[in-house]
């Protein structure tokens, strides 16, 4: 049988997955909306504290990781919602101006506001006589 070499995942373009920690995940529900000026995203975070979000933007890839410290008081009886620690990521456009993006965090909801960079805002041309 021949040898065979195993290739590194590093060399290879598939390096930058977005590969979790084994931990489980909740998917928070998110809205994005767009504007010239802006996008601006908003989750739903429940549980979550200013100190346990975790949001990066690297390589024009978002991430949002949020921890739930505690739990609900009491036993549960009947349960049709978990709390627990989120994730997502989003590929964003390359016209985001990271440097002015600001992040609100208020009983629970994020709203992230990502300004567009001024070449990527539209203008009118005006026409000279």
């Amino acid at each position: 049988m021949a040898n065979k070499e195993m290739v590194s995942r590093e060399n290879t373009s598939l390096a930058r997955e977005g590969v979790r920690a084994p931990d489980t995940y909740v998917r928070p529900a998110v809205d994005i909306f767009e504007t010239d000026e802006n996008l601006t995203l908003v989750a739903d975070l429940p549980g979550v504290a200013k100190e346990d979000l975790d949001i990066n933007l690297e390589r024009g890839i978002l991430t949002i990781k949020g921890a739930v410290k505690g739990g609900a008081p009491g036993k549960a009886v009947f349960r049709e919602f978990t709390l627990g620690n989120y994730f997502r990521q989003f590929q964003l456009p390359d016209e985001i101006d990271a440097e002015k993006t600001a992040a609100e965090l208020k009983k629970g909801v994020l709203t992230l506001t990502m300004p567009k960079s001024a070449a990527a805002k539209p203008r009118r041309i005006e026409i000279k006589h």
